[in-house]
């Protein structure tokens, strides 16, 4: 039935590729608003002190409205108090200034907000000022201008010790103002408005001197982010989202990152809580958390480059599904301190993470900072917990650090389990023969992980890969760091995980001209029949309990509607098998593919 679907599904959306305005230049004609290309143009500055002459903090509380094109030609910042509100179907687009230091930017600095409040018929999108918005730009336009910053008073274990003092884009965790209190990776001055956290030993004027871990910076909700990422050196980049101390009073749903240069979605600390996100051809990795993140996530699609592209294949573009650090750059902050127990300046990240599909590119080559191809990266004493996802195509599975340092590191830092044991970082975390696991990855299912190029070998669990140094040498001598019997029973029988070569309805080789966006062969994210697990997400007011693994059901509709740019560009097959012949004129075509959106808010795709 689903492939069935499929095919007819296939004729539609070529039909819409066909004529890509449909989904873009009229966006938001539903809710109101004029087609794009007859909005006249804003700059942002304009609205912001300094008159358009340099970055500025908004003067007021504003609004930004769909009958406009409102363009970002400085750092804009949503300053301590004040409100910036964005219409459903509105459009921002970045300038790109061609100069990592000045790059675009729009950043709610700690005490303000943001209020993105769109909906699946009139989403609103953050793109490049270059973008014609008819589904025509190259995926490979990454890095055209900064990107969405966001700045909360929640948690973090960031101390000046031990992260600090600042360092602009040195990209070596140096990031610390004060314990408490951190800039953002990308940007050149550790101005306040650049800040997140609070400053726990000297006050600040208009902040707090502790932590509010249900601090509120606002909605974002049906937003598409686009185009994103500034470097200003290896390892200190702008993000496609950038989240500091964020807090779990913030909503963030159905929200897309799309072509960043750099993370998609990056975390320093905070609790915010995300759901239905989706991330599409970004050059770093998919989701990376640092410095204590411990928010929940859920319903979360992602998908690099295709197998056929060179982007991915030759450069090395793309790197790890999750990134996940404690801290950052082995700055040490949770050393010391038993497992599971949290503490100033001491505790751990640990994020709950249910139903999650990640489509790797199958790289094997190494590139600038992007050395790592595992679906799961643990690192420096992070704990989180990772249940019923699917990953594929991924160089490793889940690649556990156990305390051997790279070349040129020092020692790593080890800390003490709760049984009094010396721990070796993440490895420790997870095993279970140090009492209850702090780092929990179950009833996973890993697809496509196995053999290399160039007679590299890879396994689902690694252990230390990351040790190894020099040019494409990510996968020499691997099995040297398989892991142990005992591992490998907690890794597959205990904890319920999966090593398949394939599955039935589930496609992850994919073609894609990432210059002309053309689609030749679609991905499948949506095994069928579904992937059946033993846990399911607790029903406490955020999770929604699932009884499958993966982002999507096997049927019925998905977070991926008509919004999203996975829709727009054709590229994804077998989400939901629906009727398609909505009007019942004996023809599949546009008309109904328009009826199904606008009446069902569902698509076929």
């Amino acid at each position: 039935m689903k492939k069935i679907s499929n095919l007819i599904a296939t004729a539609v959306l070529a039909v819409i590729a066909a004529t890509p305005s449909v989904a873009q230049t009229n966006l938001g004609s539903s809710c109101g608003c004029p087609t794009v290309s007859s909005r006249p143009s804003i700059n942002l500055s304009t609205l912001a002190t300094n008159g358009g002459a340099a970055d500025g903090d908004l003067l007021a509380n504003t609004i930004l409205t769909c009958d406009k094109m409102w363009i970002l030609d400085k750092k804009i910042y949503v300053p301590n108090g004040l409100t910036l509100t964005i219409q459903p179907g509105t459009v921002i687009k970045g300038i790109n200034t061609g100069v990592a230091s000045t790059a675009t930017a729009l950043v709610v600095s700690r005490g303000g907000k943001i209020f993105a409040d769109g909906t699946a018929e009139c989403p609103i999108v953050m793109t490049a000022n270059a973008d014609p918005m008819d589904g025509s730009y190259s995926i490979h336009n990454v890095g055209q201008w900064g990107g969405l910053v966001i700045a909360g008073q929640a948690s973090n274990n960031l101390t000046l010790a031990k992260n600090g003092p600042f360092q602009a884009g040195t990209g070596d965790g140096k990031i610390a103002v004060a314990d408490g209190l951190g800039t953002f990776e990308g940007f050149a001055t550790s101005d306040f408005r650049n800040q997140f956290g609070v400053n726990l030993t000297t006050p600040q004027s208009g902040y707090p001197t502790t932590f509010n871990d249900n601090d509120n910076s606002g909605i974002l909700r049906y937003v598409s982010v686009r185009f994103t990422g500034q470097i200003l050196q290896v390892g200190g980049e702008l993000n496609g989202i950038s989240f500091g101390s964020v807090g779990r009073g913030t909503t963030v749903d159905h929200v897309e990152v799309i072509s960043c240069a750099d993370d998609n979605m990056e975390f320093w600390g905070g609790t915010v809580n995300i759901k239905n996100a989706t991330f599409m051809f970004g050059n770093d990795d998919m989701f990376d958390w640092d410095d204590g993140y411990s928010g929940k996530v859920q319903n979360v699609f992602s998908v690099g480059v295709s197998s056929n592209d060179t982007l991915g294949t030759v450069t090395g573009a793309g790197d790890n599904g999750f990134e996940m650090d404690s801290d950052d750059q082995a700055s040490g902050n949770g050393s010391g301190v038993a497992i599971g127990t949290i503490q100033a300046g001491g505790y751990r990240s640990h994020p709950i993470i249910y139903n999650v599909t990640m489509i790797g590119t199958n790289k094997r080559q190494e590139n600038s900072d992007n050395t790592g191809m595992a679906a799961i990266m643990a690192k420096e004493l992070t704990e989180g917990e990772i249940y019923n996802s699917v990953f594929a195509n991924f160089a490793c599975g889940l690649n556990l650090w156990s305390g051997t340092p790279k070349p040129g590191e020092g020692t790593r830092v080890t800390t003490t389990s709760s049984t009094g044991q010396s721990v070796l970082d993440t490895y420790d975390n997870w095993r279970n023969n140090n009492g209850t696991p702090s780092l929990i990855v179950k009833n996973n299912t890993f697809v496509g992980m196995g053999a290399g190029a160039n007679g590299a070998w890879a396994a689902t669990l690694t252990k230390d890969v990351t040790k190894l140094s020099g040019s494409n040498s990510f996968f020499r001598n691997v099995a040297s760091h398989l892991p142990s019997a005992a591992d490998s029973i907690q890794f597959y029988n205990t904890d319920g995980n999966v090593r398949v070569s394939s599955l039935p309805g589930f496609n992850a080789i994919w073609a894609m001209d990432g210059t002309s966006n053309v689609v030749s062969t679609q991905y499948d994210a949506t095994p069928s029949p579904a992937l059946t697990t033993s846990t399911v997400a607790p029903a406490d007011g955020f999770f929604t309990p699932e009884s499958y693994r993966g982002a999507f059901p096997s049927t019925g509709p998905t977070f991926l509607s008509g919004w999203a740019y996975a829709t727009i560009l054709a590229t994804t097959g077998g989400l939901a098998p629906c009727p398609t012949d909505i009007n019942q004129d004996g023809l599949t075509n546009n008309v109904d593919f328009l009826l199904l959106l606008g009446n069902f808010n569902q698509s076929c795709n």
